[in-house]
């Protein structure tokens, strides 16, 4: 399901795929499909695809709650066909209908069908956006980490990243790998927030984070698979592409004993 390293040590494969979805979910199942395919034929096991994969427009509160889908709906089997396939493990997000309103959700699935289905907590309240007007939050209690591969694996999307205290949450939970899937929408200064996001929770949690951007004209692109130093191990600017790289598990217990800030802290987040 890996790659080996020199000495035996399993590494996984992770890939970060940066694309621009539209607003017809048929034409982004099909194209989904196709990343994943080609992320998988390049030795990703861990394949993570953007917020919004499933629906994405300049205006989701006007379009995105008509073609919002159920778990069971097709965007979620179509990941789980392609995840079958490869035997992977498919993170992507999607417009997911509840009994009341609409979640902006992120699915883990591989050949079990759904391992994690993250409601998004934070809801992307800021530079002039209220994604609160039109999605129903999730709770904050959620604790979306799944095991693959050896790895446990922390969820969250987007906004999220500009709250470290959730990322933390995450490494308590036992994450040592974080997956960000987003529509990091762009502005002044919104590339330099990313990719400087992306890296501080990498290092302050002594983390592998994985970022999957959408490309432009919604998304800034600049999707990223960073190590726990914080040293970029695959990155892309804003062209659709894949970053792939290794996530070696050994670099976690290495960077902890050079840089035990988890050990030496004096606060836990509740």
């Amino acid at each position: 399901m890996g790659a080996s390293d020199a000495v035996g040590t399993a590494v996984l494969l992770a890939a970060a795929v940066q694309w621009a979805p539209g607003a017809d979910p048929e034409e982004n199942r099909e194209q989904a499909a196709s990343w994943i395919d080609r992320a998988a034929a390049r030795g990703a096991r861990l394949i993570v695809l953007p917020e919004y994969s499933q629906h994405c427009s300049s205006d989701l509160a006007a379009t995105a709650p008509a073609v919002a889908e159920p778990l069971d709906g097709p965007f979620v089997a179509m990941l789980q066909e392609r995840a079958t396939a490869h035997g992977a493990l498919v993170i992507a997000g999607l417009v997911e209908r509840l009994d009341a309103g609409v979640s902006n959700t992120v699915v883990a699935v591989d050949d079990q069908g759904i391992r994690i289905a993250y409601r998004k907590v934070h809801l992307y309240d800021a530079f002039g956006s209220s994604e609160s007007d039109w999605l129903t939050a999730g709770d904050p209690a959620q604790s979306p980490v799944v095991d693959a591969f050896g790895t446990r694996i922390g969820i969250q999307t987007c906004y999220d990243l500009r709250f470290p205290e959730m990322t933390r949450r995450l490494v308590d939970a036992g994450a040592d790998l974080i997956v960000v899937p987003a529509e990091w929408v762009r502005g002044p200064q919104k590339e330099r927030h990313w990719t400087t996001l992306v890296t501080a929770r990498a290092i302050e949690s002594t983390v592998h984070v994985v970022a999957a951007d959408q490309a432009p004209p919604l998304g800034v692109g600049c999707s990223l698979i960073v190590d726990p130093m914080g040293v970029p191990l695959a990155a892309l600017g804003d062209e659709e592409g894949i970053a792939i790289a290794p996530i070696d598990p050994g670099a976690i217990e290495r960077t902890r004993l050079r840089n035990p800030s988890l050990a030496n802290r004096r606060y836990r987040v509740s």
